[in-house]
């Protein structure tokens, strides 16, 4: 990969730098990592719409879309181009990272034309936002289990089940849901991938309350809750492979740009500590560890890098979305261990008093949640030992089997 500016790419850099100076100020990060863990909700939605809209206008979202689609038409790299120029920035707008991120691409990759027109134009302007409804309280890592089930009836399928960790499920107004239609079928065959109008009656919507104190994902129940035939994405029973278009973009979100952390914080946290109570900075084992995570966040930029690469050249990206997901997470639980370890007893603190106001507690307390996010640890690495080491695939002795048979044991 060429890590060098083209004529081309320096000028939208020049073009984005400006933009976001112009537009972005009261932004700009002042408290290293708490915008990072800190969810955004409902009240929050004024100012991300009208924050999404500039950038819509501008051309400086979705910019790998296509033009007629409202995108720049652009290239992958102009996309990390806008990310690092972005990066000083809090931008209000990651309460539409499931819609842009995940249900965006699938639509735009599985779509029909009516379906990208109907709903990639209110995506990208903020007007609607999406949730994401896949797993389930039986069906975490092993998603294929799902058995929140759809039935056709006439022009309508009828669904009923439960699904759970679904992020900003009780803001959004339209979500992704993969169910299962043919449950004659083994697992992996009989599911089918809907767009789902979060309105419609039969839907109840239960935010979850988190042990860092907020309610950011939610579990949904669904009777009877009937979805338009024409809300099918993708081939009828086909929906394992749309459910994987989402889960890859997901992998890629996550783990895309190591997710902001910057070292300097944590290098800062330590000489600040130092000041105070101790001496963080000066200790060798927390020096060791500093250069520890300063090199992970490294590793996981050139392993984008690598598969920005493949995109750029237009290869769908292999197994690197699972290496770099998996090391984001071991990465997070390092950052959150670390922080709290120079603190020292000040670590305990969840409050204003803390170092950042608490922002490290927060990491500390969200990191777990990454490393089931988007697949656990243990299933990124089947993926790995299978896609990359060439091992035997995982044993599953139902996997052929219809899911009737085995799912009401």
């Amino acid at each position: 990969m060429d890590f060098e500016d083209s004529p081309a790419e320096a000028a939208f850099r020049k073009e984005a730098r400006a933009w976001l100076g112009r537009n972005a100020p009261l932004a700009a990060r002042t408290d290293g990592p708490r915008a990072m863990f800190t969810s955004r909700g409902a009240a929050d939605l004024p100012e991300a719409r009208r924050f999404q809209q500039l950038l819509a206008d501008a051309r400086l979202t979705a910019i790998t879309w296509p033009k007629e689609y409202g995108g720049r038409g652009g290239t992958v790299l102009e996309q990390v181009i806008f990310e690092e120029e972005a990066a000083p920035y809090d931008l209000p707008t990651s309460i539409f990272m499931v819609g842009m991120g995940l249900a965006g691409p699938t639509i735009i990759a599985h779509g029909t034309g009516e379906q990208k027109r109907r709903f990639l134009g209110p995506m990208l302007r903020g007007e609607e936002v999406w949730c994401q409804l896949f797993s389930e309280p039986g069906a975490g890592s092993d998603l294929a289990g799902m058995r929140t089930r759809a039935v056709r009836d006439g022009d309508t399928w009828v669904v009923s089940g439960q699904k759970v960790w679904n992020s900003g499920a009780q803001y959004s107004g339209w979500g992704i849901m993969p169910v299962r239609t043919d449950p004659d079928q083994p697992k992996h065959r009989g599911i089918s991938y809907f767009l789902v109008d979060m309105g419609t009656p039969g839907i109840d919507v239960r935010p979850l309350r988190q042990m860092t104190g907020d309610a950011h994902f939610c579990e949904v129940f669904l009777d009877e809750v009937p979805i338009p035939a024409e809300n099918l994405l993708g081939e009828l029973n086909g929906g394992w492979a749309v459910t994987q278009t989402t889960l890859m973009n997901e992998r890629m979100m996550i783990g895309g740009g190591g997710m902001g952390i910057d070292p300097a914080w944590l290098i800062e946290l330590a000489r600040g500590m130092s000041r105070g109570t101790g001496a963080a900075s000066t200790d060798p084992l927390v020096r060791q560890q500093l250069a520890d995570v300063y090199i992970r966040v490294e590793l996981i930029r050139y392993l984008r890098f690598r598969t920005l690469t493949a995109l750029g050249r237009g290869e769908v990206p292999g197994p690197e979305g699972s290496i770099i997901k998996l090391a984001m997470g071991q990465l997070l639980k390092r950052v959150g261990d670390l922080s709290l370890g120079i603190q020292g007893p000040n670590g305990a603190m969840l409050n204003g008093s803390a170092p950042a106001g608490g922002a490290w507690q927060l990491s500390f307390l969200a990191s777990p949640s990454i490393r089931i996010a988007g697949g656990s640890d243990e299933i990124q690495r089947n993926i790995i030992g299978e896609r990359v080491l060439g091992l035997p695939r995982e044993p599953d002795p139902n996997r052929q089997l219809p899911f009737a048979q085995y799912a009401s044991a």
